[in-house]
């Protein structure tokens, strides 16, 4: 879930779902990104239980699920006092350390391969 959130166009994703349920295009139409990338970061949201599709027709409406969200507030009430706003700095530097982790494992993996081709 956390690498689902460090994406600063899936934060805003879910941000705009909480108003109201979107299709695709009307997401997309609302970004500097094609349909086929949003796409990929509601599928990412959607794995990690952020957010749901239900179908209507030919089309799929994405909605925010709650219920995807409690393992975060369990998580951060543990590390902040009663009370006291999450600035969005904060989030900022799970970004960050998710983006490097990221980058870490696809070094690894990539060198991991090249070793496998030479052998």
């Amino acid at each position: 879930m956390f690498e689902a959130l460090a994406d600063s166009v899936r934060r805003d994703l879910l941000v705009r779902l909480a108003g109201a349920p979107a299709r695709v295009v009307d997401l997309a139409a609302e970004y500097p990104i094609s349909r086929p990338a949003i796409s990929k970061h509601l599928r990412a949201l959607a794995d990690a239980g952020l957010v749901r599709a239900e179908p209507h027709g030919r089309e799929r409406h994405y909605r925010l699920a709650p219920a995807g969200l409690t393992p975060l507030h369990n998580y951060l009430a543990r590390l902040q006092p009663a009370g006291t706003p999450i600035p969005e700095h904060a989030l900022d530097g799970l970004d960050l350390e998710v983006r490097r982790t990221t980058r870490e494992r696809r070094a690894t993996t990539s060198t991991d391969s090249d070793k496998e081709q030479t052998a």
